[in-house]
């Protein structure tokens, strides 16, 4: 059965204090969330999902009996939280998971540094990560046996987002968040460095962990 534990997993070149307005909301809302650093910046993505699954070994392998956990990721993160369903042992362990602002069809602004500025995501090995020939290698929402929703942001209030056509957040296009195979998507009026930290984030959050959708 569902528990209340929600891992929450931060974006690029972040830590787990950039997940703690999230977390305090959700704990307003019956929540315990558990944040966690990852090395979100000069190790490839996939460092990261193994590392998550060594930092969750202990917790998960101890639940009792039917419980299970809940994901939620941010930008990045979420990336993280696909990447790891696709290949932990634990994954009859999640009930639900959400993505936050999440390129999961790739970001253009990696793919852009990657052709006008090749040194920083040779550096930043995580931006490489980003890059879309690399995301579209992870397996689909289809793939992975639990129920993921994506909420997506449109204000784009960042100057690197003056770079996308499309609608997006500043970061991330609202049609990069949106992938097959999600039970829900919803679009919210914020921006990609402000989406976590709102209230009413966290309670379409809640909708989805509790009902399946957003709505």
């Amino acid at each position: 059965m569902p528990g209340n534990q929600v891992v929450l997993i931060h974006g690029f070149a972040k830590n787990s204090q950039d997940m703690l307005p999230l977390q305090n909301n959700l704990q307003l809302l019956g929540y315990q969330g558990i944040l966690i650093n990852l090395p979100l910046t000069f190790k490839p993505l996939e460092y990261s999902v193994g590392l998550l699954e060594t930092v969750l070994d202990d917790k998960l392998s101890n639940l009792a009996g039917s419980e299970k956990i809940h994901l939620v990721g941010h930008s990045t993160g979420g990336l993280v939280i696909r990447g790891w369903l696709a290949t932990t042992k634990y994954k009859d362990k999640v009930d639900k998971g959400v993505l936050l602002a999440t390129p999961n069809q790739g970001s253009q602004l990696a793919d852009m540094a990657g052709r006008c500025l090749p040194l920083l995501p040779a550096l930043c090995k995580t931006l490489a990560s980003l890059q879309s020939e690399r995301v579209k290698q992870l397996p689909p929402p289809t793939e992975l046996s639990v129920e993921l929703g994506a909420i997506a942001g449109n204000n784009n209030n960042l100057l690197l987002g003056k770079l996308l056509k499309e609608e997006n957040d500043g970061r991330v296009t609202v049609e990069s968040v949106r992938i097959p195979g999600l039970k829900d998507f919803m679009t919210l009026p914020f921006g990609h460095q402000e989406i976590h930290k709102k209230l009413e984030t966290a309670q379409l959050i809640d909708r989805f962990l509790q009902r399946g959708k957003f709505r």
